[in-house]
């Protein structure tokens, strides 16, 4: 009853912000639409089909879910800043209680996010021609689970140590390096040398794969981008926990 309550209370603090609609929704549909323009104009004897919808719609959707971050983070620093949790630690809610309060009404509307790109990836299909096949679409929604998980941890963490004024300037870092060297806006495998390795480093390149590969049914190497984002998902929400119950601690103390 208590996670309900507090889960509740965290679903409609982020819907209530007209900010969650525009970059939450708006803004990734906006470049869904944009870069299928620039696709068009890309001649075909290039061979690029880095902004063709069955691969736009896997980058898109975790580009997307950068800003489910972004509000994971906002909520719980504003909550500290605010001493809204400091009230809350008198009552008989644990550390556990608000962890599942605020990963459990984001990661739906993460969900809805990944629902709601996917929608309008098919409608932009239907205008260019390229199929995209409702199996994969459905498994690259199941495959952005760690993705989401991932993200909310990094939210939560960031909210937890740093400042409302300080957590969003960290979290637009996350933002730009997931979208650049996740291999959103331009082909990694083409670069090669340095560059390709630092993507495949980081846990934004291999997200980003596993969702376009599912997209296509492409099983090639699928399994292990798949698990490099779990293993990066489950360090950052062992982190994010423990971090914030030692916060949980010393600010009770």
């Amino acid at each position: 009853m208590k996670k309900k309550a507090f889960s509740i209370r965290i679903f409609k603090e982020i819907i209530r912000d007209p900010l969650s609609f525009i970059f939450c929704l708006g803004f990734p549909l906006v470049m869904l639409v944009v870069m299928t323009l620039v696709n068009d104009s890309i001649p075909k004897e290039t061979g690029m089909t880095i902004f063709r919808i069955d691969n736009l719609a896997g980058g898109i959707a975790v580009f997307g879910l950068t800003f489910i971050m972004l509000f994971v983070c906002l909520t719980a620093a504003k909550d500290r800043s605010g001493a809204f949790l400091v009230r809350l630690y008198a009552t008989p809610m644990r550390s556990g209680d608000f962890i599942v309060g605020y990963t459990a009404p984001t990661f739906l509307l993460a969900v809805i996010q990944t629902v709601i790109t996917f929608a309008a990836s098919v409608v932009v299909s239907l205008f260019t021609e390229v199929e995209l096949d409702f199996v994969g679409l459905a498994l690259a929604a199941i495959t952005l689970f760690p993705t989401i998980i991932m993200f909310i941890s990094f939210g939560l963490l960031f909210g937890t140590v740093f400042s409302e004024k300080a957590a969003p300037g960290l979290c637009s870092i996350i933002i730009s390096l997931a979208s650049f060297l996740g291999g959103v806006w331009f082909d990694a495998e083409t670069t090669g040398g340095v560059l390709l390795k630092i993507c495949k480093i980081l846990p934004f390149y291999h997200s980003v794969k596993a969702a376009r590969l599912a997209i296509t049914l492409n099983f090639e190497g699928y399994g292990l981008h798949l698990l490099i984002t779990a293993v990066w998902a489950a360090v950052f929400t062992i982190a994010a926990v423990f971090v914030f119950k030692a916060r949980m601690r010393a600010d009770i103390l």
